[in-house]
């Protein structure tokens, strides 16, 4: 028998112990378990292991030889085209779902080694019983993302220094979570002890919106939280430090911006600075202004959802309203600790009165 091919069968002991005596002479140090082989030619093969390793995927040294020792008797032969080197398995790691997350820094430059180790590594995978491939490539081999899309994979976000690509391997509707489906936006109700409160006219807005004094407003970064990004939007945008008080309301809306969800939520500040310095990129104006001259403002007082953010904010300061404070706390579900808003007014702790 030839090492050179070999065709989709299950093998007796007698066949494979031959046929690792005949592949031992180039892999000496290397004994293949029991496999079954399927059909293999040129860029097409597959193998799968019985007894490979389980905690490892294409990144183990002892996996890769296993590899190496099947795929080198397969393209022994004089008319092969390929080297073993092209047809191992991409270095990765499982994730806790039962997929693949391949490692983006070990990823070959070529693209022709690229398309043939990745084709392989597929149907690896495939025979592992994995589900799904998270393939991330970053900027500088951006030659690599058509032939990753050629071999069956799917765009699933861009960032600014990577493509985030995946596959999802069994049969039956993919279960990969999707992009995020939100953007998280803040705003800062900020007022002081002369009953004013902290304002900013846009310098690029809607035309429905222009002379609109407003209260600073931004998107949190990734990874900021909420109440630290409402304080930082408003350091920014005027200069005025604060300090986060309590979440006092928030709003959800859909299909805005790049067909996402929306999520804003208004903080309550309190100012720790009064010199007002406007940020000139985004801001045209910036001022204190009476609490009685802020409501007025037409487009205040013609929009529902306007005025009753400025009526829970009034009640708050009146102490007819609680929101929302922050709080520390950890969580057993993934070790982290998360950050948790929430008031609990009883006889002992009225948080929302005292501020």
């Amino acid at each position: 028998m030839e090492c050179s091919h070999f065709c989709s069968r299950s093998m007796p002991i007698s066949e494979i112990a031959r046929m690792e005596t005949t592949c031992s002479s180039q892999f000496s140090s290397v004994h293949v378990p029991h496999q079954i082989f399927t059909c293999f030619k040129g860029v097409s093969a597959k193998a799968s292991f019985a007894s490979a390793p389980k905690k490892a995927v294409g990144s183990s040294f002892e996996q890769q030889k296993l590899g190496a020792a099947v795929l080198g008797c397969g393209i022994s032969g004089r008319n092969s085209s390929l080297s073993s080197r092209d047809l191992r398995v991409l270095d990765a790691f499982d994730d806790e779902y039962g997929g693949v997350i391949v490692d983006s820094e070990r990823l070959p430059a070529d693209p022709h080694a690229f398309a043939s180790m990745l084709r392989f590594s597929v149907s690896h995978w495939k025979a592992k019983e994995k589900k799904g491939i998270w393939l991330k490539l970053p900027a500088e081999k951006s030659e690599l993302v058509p032939v990753a899309v050629k071999e069956g994979f799917e765009y699933h976000h861009a960032e600014k220094g990577y493509v985030m690509l995946t596959y999802w391997l069994p049969q039956g509707p993919c279960m990969l979570p999707g992009n995020a489906s939100h953007q998280v936006g803040v705003g800062g109700f900020v007022i002081n002890d002369n009953n004013e409160v902290l304002v900013v006219r846009e310098k690029y807005s809607a035309p429905a919106f222009v002379g609109l004094w407003k209260i600073p407003t931004g998107f949190i970064a990734e990874s900021e939280e909420i109440y630290t990004g409402a304080v930082r939007e408003v350091k920014e945008e005027t200069g005025i430090d604060t300090e986060f008080l309590e979440l006092v309301a928030f709003r959800h809306v859909h299909n805005v911006a790049f067909e996402k969800s929306d999520l804003f939520f208004i903080c309550m500040l309190k100012p720790l600075s009064t010199r007002i310095r406007v940020d000139d990129n985004e801001i045209q104006a910036a001022k204190w202004m009476p609490l009685v001259e802020f409501v007025e403002q037409p487009l205040i007082k013609e929009d529902c959802m306007f005025k009753k953010v400025i009526d829970i904010c009034i009640a708050r300061l009146g102490k007819r309203y609680c929101g929302l404070s922050v709080h520390q706390l950890a969580s057993r579900f993934d070790g982290k600790i998360s950050t948790l808003y929430y008031n609990v007014v009883d006889s002992y702790d009225i948080n929302c009165i005292g501020n």
